[in-house]
């Protein structure tokens, strides 16, 4: 009988052993598990910004105007102002806008420059081309028309 309780009393020790480091495995996973999560969490920013950068290079015209535009705006900071500085910060905005109609103006102007000037030099190569006894060669195409 004594032995029976002895080998029983060995038994439930082993067990309790076996549970007890089985729990301490299961919470040092877990552990692993969180410090892996917390890691993950922590580059991804990173891997959210490379990401960003890979498509910046793709962006839709619309995206780039956004992006523009909010990097160009300014907070109006009139919620403290009186009235002459309304006058003074309105005026302000003018000057602003002013200048960048004037700019757009300026690179519109350009731009029909350029395209004129490439109108011409096709009509000079395809008036030079209609000489030449050479088929096939040295025709220059596009699509700047």
């Amino acid at each position: 009988m004594m032995r029976r309780s002895r080998e029983r009393e060995v038994s439930l020790e082993e067990r309790q052993r076996k549970e007890d480091e089985e729990a301490r495995k299961r919470a040092d996973d877990e552990a692993k598990k969180k410090k892996v999560l917390s890691n993950m969490g922590a580059h991804f920013g990173g891997f959210l910004a490379k990401e960003e950068q890979r498509r910046g290079k793709r962006q839709t015209a619309r995206e780039i105007k956004k992006k523009t535009l909010a990097e160009r705006r300014k907070p109006l900071g009139i919620e403290s102002l009186k009235e002459d500085g309304l006058r003074e910060r309105a005026k302000e905005m003018w000057e602003w806008i002013y200048q960048l109609e004037s700019e757009k103006f300026n690179l519109t102007d350009k731009m029909n420059k350029q395209k004129y000037e490439i109108n011409v030099l096709l009509n000079r190569i395809q008036h030079a081309q209609k000489f030449k006894k050479v088929h096939g060669k040295g025709k220059v195409g596009g699509r700047w028309k």
